[in-house]
């Protein structure tokens, strides 16, 4: 930019002092403008604008004023204006630097007539100030919803590709998690027969024995309720679509929440804010299910105790339901990660609760997403489609 004014200042070498430190101002003030990010912010730009329309207007004046050669500088101004801003504040600003470039006219009108073909020239001049300031701000405009059509196809495509990524990596685990079911099942039934063949062997007075059974049997249950789990998990999903309302599966599975609160669990406030929505079909099992685990994982999360807040509304063609908490929230870097099966931040998680939500809601063509809450906390929402095609 400098260097173009400089050759622009070159074409007259009778310059002054004056003039040369006019044209490098307004070259720094447009260098600044873009370097420093002044139009991001409106009254910066605002301020940008009248600082180089100021300059502008002192070289053309300097220049020979209204017959200044320089009387296109002021398109610096008006592109500025016409990029940053709508097309109706555009023009205004255009307006504004063409009543001052023909203010000039007032400092010759005691001392010469301005003819017809002058006064042409003139209005030619600051059409082209007006058709310029629409073309840029045209330009603009298209460049800016093409940028914000890129960007969205991006954030569509990089939600696609972690959702067919999450896809691949279930369908592998299920599979896995059949085999490895199906593998372990044997010799659990291997181990509980025999504990229980031992402890009907073992003498009464033998009560290390009996302990070390009842061990056994205990170990070998809680494994294969784990097993029960893979394989609910590795089998497709039947649905047993009912014309149902949402609202009443949602304070079901807060029911089953408070009655499955122990001694000992922290201090839980439950705030419903359950909004009309139209019956649809879905499986209420699954859905019943699906919001459950999310309540049971907000209550794990918040080891304090705190506010858990459970919302359902329509949105659109969807029934949405969102759970927040008050816990610590999710950390960045693992939020693709929380329905991945396997996955869990706790000691004692096998990480398959919010990968059966993730499955029921996938099978009913719904979409579920979590996110840090603006306060802390995460906040859960499912949305389900409320077609009766779906």
């Amino acid at each position: 930019m400098l260097v173009a004014l400089a050759a622009l200042g070159l074409t007259e070498p009778e310059h002054t002092a004056f003039e040369w430190l006019l044209l490098l101002a307004i070259g720094a003030v447009q260098i600044a403008e873009s370097s420093f990010g002044w139009s991001a912010r409106r009254s910066r730009a605002l301020a940008a604008f009248a600082l180089k329309l100021t300059l502008c207007y002192g070289l053309v004046g300097a220049t020979g004023g209204i017959e200044s050669s320089y009387y296109l500088i002021f398109l610096l101004p008006i592109v500025s204006a016409a990029s940053r801003f709508g097309l109706g504040q555009s023009l205004l600003l255009t307006a504004v630097a063409s009543a001052l470039y023909l203010s000039h006219v007032l400092y010759v009108l005691d001392t010469y007539y301005v003819p017809v073909a002058g006064q042409r020239e003139l209005m030619v001049r600051v059409l082209f100030f007006f058709l310029s300031a629409v073309l840029i701000n045209r330009l603009t405009t298209e460049n800016r919803l093409q940028t914000e059509r890129l960007s969205q196809a991006n954030k569509e495509l990089s939600h696609a590709q972690a959702e067919v990524r999450r896809s691949e990596r279930l369908a592998a685990l299920g599979q896995l998690s059949a085999g490895l079911a199906h593998e372990i099942r044997n010799p659990l039934g291997v181990i509980s027969a025999s504990a229980e063949l031992l402890d009907k062997n073992v003498s009464g007075e033998n009560e290390v024995a009996r302990e070390v059974t009842g061990f056994i049997r205990t170990e070998v249950n809680r494994t294969n309720s784990l097993v029960t789990r893979f394989l609910d998990f590795a089998r497709p999903s039947q649905l047993d679509r009912q014309m149902r309302d949402l609202n009443e599966i949602v304070e079901s599975a807060l029911q089953q929440f408070h009655d499955g609160s122990k001694q000992g669990d922290p201090t839980i406030e439950i705030q419903a804010r359950l909004q009309p929505i139209p019956r649809f079909p879905f499986d209420p099992t699954l859905i019943e299910s699906s919001v459950l685990n999310l309540l049971l994982n907000a209550r794990e999360a918040m080891l304090e105790g705190g506010v858990l807040r459970i919302e359902t509304a329509q949105e659109g063609g969807f029934a949405r339901i969102e759970v927040s908490d008050e816990g610590s929230g999710i950390e960045s870097d693992k939020i693709e990660d929380v329905f991945n099966p396997f996955f869990t931040t706790k000691p004692h998680g096998v990480g398959l609760g919010l990968a059966m939500v993730s499955k029921f809601v996938d099978s009913h063509g719904g979409t579920i997403a979590v996110e840090n809450g603006p306060s802390g906390g995460a906040v859960f929402r499912i949305l389900l489609p409320m077609d009766k095609e779906t």
